[in-house]
């Protein structure tokens, strides 16, 4: 099953269209760390992580991850090792902060895009997560928790997304 961005308002899974919100300066085929841009192309996606305290454990075929306290995702881009992964807080890398006040980061999805062999400057940190308002990201694609939830009920292990 592939999940489509059909456009920068609408992501398409089987019969569904989703209005959603991307990166604030577009798609591009030519991603750098933080350009506000949602990468171009055909990407796996990773585990569900979500927000015990806040939202029950969805349906879904995917793996479910609590987040935790320290859980943050690399995008220090001297950190070569470990950029682009899920770390522990408590090392001293610069990082995207899993559980944070607000409900954005509730129920998230990485995106693996620059991910097996991750590249320098390339990019970092772009998941499927929550919005309100579809206010732009700074490069992942947000949905409302409603049809978050549906989409979850919807995709596999093995499901892709294309961004066009």
């Amino acid at each position: 099953m592939t999940l489509l961005l059909k456009n920068k308002h609408s992501l398409k899974i089987d019969d569904f269209n989703f209005r959603c919100c991307i990166g604030k300066n577009g798609v591009t085929a030519f991603k750098k760390e933080g350009d506000y841009k949602t990468p171009k192309g055909i990407f796996e996606i990773g585990n569900l992580y979500y927000r015990k305290d806040r939202i029950k454990k969805p349906k879904t075929k995917l793996k479910c991850i609590e987040i935790k306290n320290n859980m943050g995702w690399c995008n220090d881009v001297n950190q070569l090792k470990n950029y682009n992964r899920l770390i522990n807080t408590k090392k001293n890398f610069r990082h995207e902060k899993l559980k944070r006040k607000d409900y954005k980061y509730d129920l998230l999805i990485p995106i693996k895009y620059n991910f097996k062999k991750p590249i320098k400057n390339k990019g970092s940190c772009i998941f499927i997560h929550l919005t309100k308002h579809y206010k732009p990201t700074a490069g992942c694609i947000a949905l409302s928790k409603k049809d978050f939830l549906i989409m979850l009920k919807l995709i596999k292990k093995n499901s892709k997304i294309k961004i066009n």
